[in-house]
């Protein structure tokens, strides 16, 4: 990768502004990547913690915050960065002020093209020497040192470091550091049925992604380890460290649209206490199965979970049931969540897994009292809940589940449906069958197996009208039917549909039709 170079000019004068801009961008043998302006430190400052800033040249006398000012708090936010002053005033004490905050050079108004050419070459010079020093010490670390500090690492009792080792460490405790691991997650599932190769390239893509950023960033140190975990050590500053990792969450997705989880460790300047740092962020990456991936998590220390499987458990599945019968969908959500995250939210993998098959296990067996099967219902093989492993956080399982129950009633909502509607297509045929006989609500529940109450409330609920009049709409529409034959007398029509009293069948056809039997016919021309 080519050394890129990006220079912040600063000064209040936009036209002074403005031709320096020229002049540096058109330094064509630099090798420049941007020349950014502001025409104030703040403007100046905002700049900087959006991009990287290598050399800044800022006028030193500025309004509101001076380019002293500016430069001190330049200097917070980048300690490596090369700041030179320009002024138009010869005054010792600016020189006095730049030599204090350590300013790489100080120009004085007007500044020539070779004294500027001859600067900025300078210090592109000293910074290219500085990286490649940088690159070095980062190469010193090979394979089998990188394998050594990882086991050094993962010692439970920390012993002595490896010398060789030691030296690199010490380079990066001089300002005092942190270790920081990154987990890519979801990889077990989402590289499922990918070829070595794919695998292979995206892992390979991946990683020089995390080490671009690294190093365009001067983020620190990175080592792969193993399943798609990197650990970071840290080279800047702690509130700038979370920051840019917080900034490498975000480019990573958009750049993989697959998110990674960052645990992070303590600061400090003693390698024992680096080991430290490093159990630190193992402890914070294993709560993310609780607090959720895609972020960076710092403090495991002041989660404390409570370890009990909810008391009425059963009573809430059987609540659930209901839900799911009823197409409840909210309901079924709020159980979900009572179980899950609600007071009493669990932590442990195995506690998880063993809530999932109760919960199961129960709802299979209910349905089995129902006549239904839960598993054949949803296509679902008996052992499937252990798909569930897959998956590295509570809210992936909540959210599979959730799909899975909502799934489900829908599902026994439009099979009950089918059968309601069956069942109403049965009776109905039934009572057809039987319409020149007196049918009574308790001898149909009886034939199909039902209670009067039940089977009333389903006709009632099925068909929007009672029982009786559901009978009496069929016989109607029996006798209209009957009618239609000339040949027929209305006394036989009415015992035919079952009225054996012609004066009560009379008022009953008027009353549905709004005449009477000769009328009708008269009307419709029998």
């Amino acid at each position: 990768m080519a050394m890129e170079i990006n220079i912040l000019l600063v000064d209040d004068e936009a036209i002074d502004l403005e031709w320096l801009r020229r002049r540096v961008a058109g330094s064509e043998h630099l090798p420049l990547h941007s020349v950014r302006t502001a025409t104030s430190g703040f403007a100046a400052l905002k700049l900087m913690e959006q991009h990287r800033i290598d050399i800044i040249l800022s006028d030193i006398r500025m309004p509101i915050m001076t380019g002293v000012e500016f430069a001190r708090k330049a200097k917070e936010l980048n300690p490596e960065v090369e700041i030179v002053f320009i002024s138009g005033h010869q005054d010792f004490s600016y020189a006095r002020e730049a030599i204090q905050l350590n300013a790489s050079d100080y120009l004085l108004k007007p500044v020539g093209d070779d004294e500027l050419n001859e600067m900025l070459s300078r210090l592109c010079s000293k910074i290219k020497q500085e990286r490649e020093q940088d690159m070095s010490l980062s190469e010193t670390l090979s394979l089998v040192n990188q394998e050594l500090l990882l086991r050094w690492f993962n010692e439970s009792a920390p012993g002595q470091v490896e010398t060789h080792v030691q030296s690199v460490l010490t380079s990066y405790l001089q300002g005092a550091s942190a270790v920081a691991i990154v987990e890519i997650d979801d990889m077990a599932w989402k590289m499922k049925g990918w070829s070595e190769e794919e695998r292979s390239a995206w892992s390979s893509n991946a990683s020089q992604f995390i080490r671009n950023f690294a190093q365009e960033h001067n983020l620190g140190m990175v080592i792969m380890t193993y399943d798609y975990h990197f650990v970071i050590l840290a080279a800047v500053q702690e509130q700038h460290f979370n920051a840019l990792l917080e900034e490498l969450i975000r480019t990573f997705y958009q750049q993989f649209n697959c998110s990674i989880t960052i645990g992070r460790g303590m600061y400090t300047t003693e390698a024992v206490k680096l080991h430290d740092s490093y159990r630190q962020a193992q402890a914070a990456l294993s709560i993310k199965w609780i607090v959720g991936k895609n972020r960076l998590i710092q403090d495991a220390s002041e989660w404390h979970p409570k370890e009990r499987i909810a008391s009425d458990l059963e009573e809430i599945v059987d609540r659930m049931l209901k839900a799911m019968l009823d197409y409840d969908l909210t309901t079924i959500d709020d159980c979900l969540l009572q179980l899950f995250a609600g007071d009493s939210p669990l932590s442990q993998k195995n506690d998880i897994y063993d809530i999932i098959i109760r919960i199961t296990s129960k709802l299979h067996a209910d349905l089995r009292q129902m006549n239904e099967h839960l598993y054949e219902i949803l296509n679902w093989e008996s052992h499937q809940p252990f798909v569930l492993f897959q998956f590295e956080t509570v809210h992936d399982i909540l959210s599979w589940l959730r799909r899975r129950f909502f799934e489900l009633s829908e599902r026994l909502y439009l099979k009950r449906q089918r059968q309601k509607r069956k069942l109403i297509d049965e009776i109905t045929e039934y009572v057809k069958g039987r319409l020149d006989q007196k049918i009574t609500l308790n001898e149909v529940a009886a034939h199909f197996d039902f209670t009067p109450n039940y089977l009333g409330h389903l006709f009632k609920v099925e068909t929007n009208s009672l029982f009786s009049d559901f009978v009496g709409e069929l016989r109607m529409k029996r006798v209209c039917e009957l009618l239609q034959d000339p040949t027929k007398k209305v006394y036989e029509i009415a015992e035919q549909a079952g009225y054996k009293n012609i004066i009560y069948f009379n008022r009953q056809f008027k009353q549905h039709m709004g005449m009477s039997p000769g009328e009708y016919r008269k009307k419709h021309k029998i």
